[in-house]
């Protein structure tokens, strides 16, 4: 058994927020309030703490099968335990693509022996070519939690019809990367003024615009469940604002690097500033601050894409697009939403806890006697330089340096702690 003592407990699901203790045994929460001391109970003290839900991220990368030189799911998962994530849906972009069975399978096994919940994608179509369905139900049947070609979008609109429907009876969400490829000069940077000034070319904002518009569209013919994958356009904020209206059923995320940085990030960190969809203007980053605000984008996610320092080094040109981000979510949520008065703790908590659990229909994301006992204990106050050591097996960041706000202490997952930062 855990004691948890002295804790702020905040749950979104309940808009919660007290001290209290908490007694975990087994893997669930067995009892909340002021609780005596037992015999054979590990105590935590959590004073000055933040104990919140577990937090869930349904946008990560971490390259298994296939790349696992940049991330696997061991290293992968201890990437998240040491960010506060208890639960994680990896991506279906991996070698190869997860768009059969078999391959499912693999990966769904192998997962069970972590000591999180890694639950995974399916591809949309095959080979994510963008021309023939995997078969969904059987994916599903295998154990995939979704569906999602991320990283490509898909330009077949009748194929995508197709698929939101199969979707929609499934009762399975489907999430697409929004980039037209006809549009993008380059790839990785704004086709803005710092593109401009280092004759890259550059993704230009109206290429993810287009196929939000068309998306939402769709979404809202099909009825499909429709997660808009890491906005980062001021454009495309408004389409989803637009298409909620219109009663579709469409979700958004946003990345913390894209209500971070802009495109002058780029010329100060180079590559490690260089991802799909890029980081934009400072009027795009407070559009997606005001989207997260008013509840048009209800979900962070960090879209963690490992890559190895050789790759990085190949320079802007060459070097993928993409950085990690499950190490520095949390803070940089504090640090540039919270600390900055555009949300509250219990806001920030709901986008990263019971919000993405609600779109994967998860039993997660809550504080509850006879729930889970997936939990983050936080300091919201602690400062912390980030370092160049993380549990991913990749650096590829440009927050190496960086004095944030709010450090993970304790991460538990089935009632066990998988992580403490105790010194």
């Amino acid at each position: 058994m855990i004691l948890i003592q002295n804790a702020r407990v905040m749950d979104p699901k309940t808009k919660l927020d007290k001290i209290t203790d908490i007694l975990i045994r087994d893997d669930v929460i067995e009892e909340m309030g002021i609780i005596p001391v037992k015999e054979d109970v590990e105590i935590l003290d959590a004073k000055g703490m933040i104990v919140a839900p577990g937090l869930i991220d349904v946008h990560v990368h971490f390259r298994d099968p296939g790349q696992t030189h940049k991330e696997d799911l061991i290293t992968g998962s201890q990437s998240a335990m040491a960010g506060g994530f208890t639960t994680v849906v990896c991506m279906a972009n991996t070698m190869p693509k997860v768009d059969t069975v078999d391959t499912l399978k693999d990966v769904v096994s192998r997962t069970k022996e972590l000591p999180i919940h890694v639950l995974q994608a399916s591809a949309v179509t095959k080979s994510f070519a963008g021309r023939e369905l995997v078969d969904m139900e059987a994916m599903k049947e295998a154990g995939a939690v979704g569906f999602t070609d991320d990283g490509i979008p898909i330009m077949n609109a009748g194929i995508l019809v197709k698929a939101m429907e199969e979707a929609k009876r499934l009762n399975m969400p489907i999430s697409l990367h929004e980039e037209d490829p006809s549009l993008v000069i380059k790839p990785g940077v704004n086709a803005g003024k710092v593109a401009e000034e280092l004759n890259f070319g550059g993704a230009p904002a109206v290429a993810e615009d287009s196929m939000v518009a068309r998306d939402c569209m769709l979404a809202l013919a099909t009825g499909a469940t429709v997660d808009i994958q890491h906005i980062s356009s001021k454009n495309a904020v408004e389409m989803v604002r637009h298409a909620k209206a219109m009663g579709a059923k469409v979700v958004a995320e946003a990345s913390p690097h894209h209500f971070t940085l802009t495109e002058d990030a780029v010329k100060t960190y180079g590559v490690m500033c260089k991802m799909n969809p890029p980081v934009r203007t400072e009027e795009d980053r407070q559009a997606i601050i005001r989207g997260l605000q008013d509840g048009t984008l209800e979900i962070i996610a960090t879209d963690h894409a490992p890559h190895s320092t050789e790759e990085k080094e190949k320079g802007l040109e060459n070097a993928p697009s993409g950085i990690i981000g499950l190490e520095t979510a949390l803070s940089l949520g504090i640090t540039s939403l919270v600390k900055e008065g555009h949300l509250t703790m219990m806001e920030l908590l709901e986008k990263m806890t019971i919000n993405p659990a609600n779109l994967y229909h998860l039993d997660a994301g809550y504080v509850a006697v006879g729930g889970k006992a997936d939990l983050v204990i936080f300091d919201e106050n602690e400062v912390y330089t980030v370092g160049e050591q993380f549990a991913s097996k990749s650096k590829n960041t440009p927050f190496i340096g960086w004095e944030l706000t709010g450090k993970v202490k304790y991460t538990i997952c089935n009632g066990k702690i998988v992580y403490s930062d105790r010194k």
